[in-house]
C-alpha cells in the first residue's frame, strides 16, 4: 500500500521525513533504523538534529543500518557512507557508534562481507523503518535494473548513469567506484515500514514509473508497490506526473 504524500518547498519536505522517523523514535525509542545516503535525506537529518537537540526526540537506544556502502574506498575516506553518516548525522546525535552499521566496502573479501551483513541484518531482526531515496535509473539501494534482482546483501556492479550521478562528490569520473556493496531487494522489503523520498522535476518520470508503472526488474522501486506499508513524500515537482 502506497501513502503518497506530496508537499511544497524543501523545508516542508524535510521536515515531513524527519517527522516520520521522529515520531517512531517517540513511540519506539529502541527502533532498527535502516538509513539512506545520498543528496535526498542530507536536509532530513539536519531536521533529525536540531529534533534532538530540542529535547523532542533521542537515539539512545535506537540501532541503524545502512543500505549500501562502495568497495574499495576506506572508512575515513571523504566520500564513503561511513564518513557521510558520521559527518551529517552520528557525530550530532546521541546513538551510540556501536549501535549504528554500515555494509564493510573496504575490505579483501566483498563477497564475504555481503554474507557478514546478511547475518547482521538478520540478528537484528525486522528492521522498523527503512528509508530509501530513489535513483534516477529506479535503483533503490545500490539494486541497479537488470534481469533479475538479488534479496539479501550482495555486490553490484554500479550503473554508467549512477557512476555519473556520482562523479560530482568525486574529483573525476576515473576515481567513482565501479562496484558497491548492497542491502538486496529482499531485505528492504522486509523492513515494517518504508519511506520514500524524492525530490525535484528531474525525478518526476522514475517516480511515476516506479510507483504507477509495471513491476519489473528494469525498475527495481517498482517491487515497493508489493510492500504493504510505504510512506512516499515528494515535492510538486517530484510528483508532477502522478
Amino acid at each position: 500500500m502506497l501513502n503518497i504524500i506530496k508537499v511544497k518547498g524543501e523545508q516542508l519536505f524535510n521536515e515531513t521525513g524527519a517527522g516520520i522517523i521522529a515520531s517512531l523514535l517517540q513511540s519506539n525509542p529502541r527502533a532498527v533504523l535502516g538509513l539512506a545516503t545520498g543528496s535526498t535525506p542530507v536536509g532530513v537529518y539536519q531536521k533529525l538534529i536540531e529534533l534532538y537537540r530540542d529535547g523532542v526526540v533521542s537515539f539512545k537506544q535506537a540501532s541503524s543500518y545502512n543500505l549500501d556502502e562502495y568497495i574499495g574506498l576506506a572508512e575515513d575516506h571523504p566520500e564513503s557512507y561511513r564518513r557521510f553518516m558520521n559527518e551529517k548525522l552520528f557525530n550530532h546525535i546521541d546513538i551510540p557508534l556501536e549501535s549504528t552499521h554500515v555494509p564493510a566496502g573496504n575490505t579483501g573479501d566483498p563477497t564475504q562481507a555481503a554474507t557478514d551483513y546478511t547475518r547482521l541484518l538478520e540478528k537484528a531482526g525486522q528492521l522498523d523503518l527503512q528509508l530509501l531515496g530513489l535513483g534516477h535509473n529506479g535503483h533503490i539501494g545500490f539494486n541497479e535494473p537488470g534481469e533479475e534482482l538479488q534479496g539479501p546483501t550482495h555486490i553490484v556492479e554500479l550503473d554508467e548513469r549512477t557512476r555519473q550521478a556520482n562523479a560530482r562528490f568525486f574529483p573525476s569520473i576515473e576515481e567513482v567506484p565501479t562496484h558497491a556493496i548492497t542491502m538486496g531487494i529482499g531485505s528492504i522489503l522486509q523492513a515494517k515500514q518504508i519511506l520514500l523520498m524524492a525530490k525535484g522535476e528531474d525525478k518526476a518520470e522514475i517516480v511515476a514509473r516506479a510507483l504507477k508503472g509495471p513491476i519489473t526488474t528494469k525498475c527495481p522501486a517498482s517491487f515497493l508497490q508489493t510492500h504493504p506499508n510505504v510512506v512516499v513524500v515528494l515535492d510538486q515537482a517530484a510528483g508532477g506526473l502522478i
